[in-house]
């Protein structure tokens, strides 16, 4: 079993910053992909992904995000971590870490983004 427990959110105003911290129980050298979704109230049960990030380093980012966030991953401390900068008030939203190993998805209970002046 493998446990995710997301920091790091906050309220912020538009243009700034929050740095996302996802603390996993045991090793993510295997995992295949590590990643950050988020939920916006108000848009359904339906989530929306962030940013994925692979064993070997490589990741990807949705259009909305791409070039003001980055995702980041320290298998040596067994965490995964997602820089937002250039916050917008369409960025605030409940903010989920999710592992994949194999067909298993695991997911964190999430941190919550506020973007308001």
């Amino acid at each position: 079993q493998l446990q995710l427990v997301e920091s790091g959110g906050g309220l912020v105003q538009p243009g700034g910053s929050l740095r996302l911290s996802c603390a996993a129980s045991r090793s993510i050298f295997s995992l295949n992909r590590m990643g950050w979704y988020r939920q916006a109230p108000g848009k359904g049960a339906s989530g929306e992904w962030v940013a994925i990030i692979t064993n070997d380093g490589s990741s990807d980012y949705a259009d909305s995000v791409k070039g003001r966030f980055t995702i980041s991953r320290d298998n040596a401390k067994n965490m995964v971590y997602l820089q937002m900068n250039s916050l917008k008030t369409e960025d605030a939203a409940h903010y989920y870490c999710n592992a994949r190993q194999g067909a298993v998805d695991y997911w964190g209970q999430g941190t919550q983004v506020t973007v308001s002046a």
